[in-house]
């Protein structure tokens, strides 16, 4: 099977039915073992990414968080939040099959806070200056959480 064909026929048929032009395939062995459109339109989800669903969707059926031996098809390049969700699984490989700037001109997302073409520069800047407001309202016994995992966890 062709995965990069199968990849861009899902966006296609994700379009046809009013979703959004996306989509993502993961391959093990060269079997399919997840894959999911971009479902953010039909859910009203803004966490419903292609590589997102594909990548639960995968993880479950596997019964694992990592996906060291897959392969993940990807129609465009990831955003920040499925770029971080691919980090997360630590697949073999990704393959992207265009890019932000190829499908700019045709693609418009309506965010508040970002546009694609700029959105990763948010990360370099500090807290402070990011367009989303972030102000830490810090309390002592948040770390308590993160002791008390590491006394359960520790071994």
């Amino acid at each position: 099977m062709d995965f990069v064909q199968r990849t861009i026929e899902l966006a296609r048929e994700n379009v046809e039915a009013g979703g959004r032009p996306f989509a993502t395939v993961i391959v093990q062995y060269g079997e399919i073992i997840a894959e999911s459109p971009n479902l953010v339109a039909q859910t009203n989800d803004p966490t419903a990414h292609a590589e997102v669903l594909a990548i639960r969707e995968a993880c479950k059926k596997l019964q694992t968080e990592h996906l060291t031996d897959c392969e993940i098809y990807i129609l465009a390049s990831p955003c920040p939040m499925c770029l971080g969700a691919l980090y997360y699984c630590s697949p073999k490989k990704v393959i992207y099959i265009t890019t932000r700037e190829d499908y700019a001109p045709y693609y418009q997302d309506d965010r508040k806070y970002f546009e694609l073409e700029t959105f990763y520069d948010e990360y370099c800047k500090p807290i402070k200056d990011r367009r989303l407001p972030m102000v830490q309202q810090p309390d002592a016994e948040s770390i308590k959480v993160y002791q008390h995992w590491s006394e359960l966890n520790s071994k």
